[in-house]
């Protein structure tokens, strides 16, 4: 965690240094305000990496001797052969299409991405894959 810390430090650094040029240069009030927000963001997340990196262990990423098996493990479960990605996707762009042609379209895109996020999350819940 100490060399993500390190390089949203640098993140945070680089726009405060770019941020006052820009308000002299420009005078954009929305452009500075954009990028005060970008130095926020970035101090505030390299706080927090900095503050876990003193709070656990150092990661094999971390550590100059760390090995690539100590990360081996299990990472979840994939399927294999699922039809629902296709689904949510068309629902999707039914959902896109409705916002741009007209709202009765857009209602059954939500009823069909609806449909296609229940079978998703239990495609493996029923039939011959229940427990």
């Amino acid at each position: 965690m100490k060399i993500e810390a390190f390089i949203f430090g640098i993140i945070t650094v680089f726009f405060a240094l770019v941020t006052p040029v820009y308000w002299f240069m420009s005078e954009d009030p929305t452009g500075t305000t954009a990028l005060v927000l970008t130095f926020g963001l970035g101090a505030m997340i390299a706080f927090y990496f900095n503050l876990v990196s003193r709070r656990i262990q150092p990661r094999p990423e971390d550590r100059a001797d760390g090995e690539v098996e100590e990360l081996a493990g299990e990472y979840g479960f994939y399927s294999p052969h699922s039809w629902w990605p296709l689904a949510a996707a068309s629902a999707v762009s039914v959902v896109f299409l409705g916002l741009v042609f007209a709202w009765f379209i857009f209602i059954i895109g939500v009823a069909l991405a609806a449909i296609a996020a229940v079978g998703w999350v239990f495609e493996y819940y029923r039939g011959q894959f229940a427990h």
